[in-house]
């Protein structure tokens, strides 16, 4: 990949604003791992993407904004706020 490692961390947040699961794949190693905020791990694109378009399911208007980012390759770290509303059967309501 000859892309920053900002840059690509970017290309993951634009992917996940869009909830562009097969974007987020792309962007993704084969031995992708994801850690969410409890500390449960995700490996593998297959498995990651399947869960990503599980979480848009239950939380369908999800976003992350990003305020701060600091890069000091291969380490970027963005800072933001993350929402969304959680739907159990994938209807927001009213």
């Amino acid at each position: 990949m000859t892309d920053s490692a900002e840059t690509v961390a970017r290309a993951f947040v634009r992917a996940i604003n869009r909830h562009d699961v097969d974007g987020i794949a792309e962007l993704m190693t084969d031995e992708h791992r994801f850690v969410d905020s409890l500390g449960a791990t995700v490996t593998g694109r297959a498995t990651v993407r399947a869960a990503w378009a599980g979480y848009f399911r239950m939380v369908p208007d999800y976003e992350i904004a990003i305020e701060e980012t600091y890069c000091n390759t291969p380490v970027v770290v963005m800072l933001g706020i993350a929402q969304g509303t959680y739907a159990a059967d994938g209807q927001l309501r009213a």
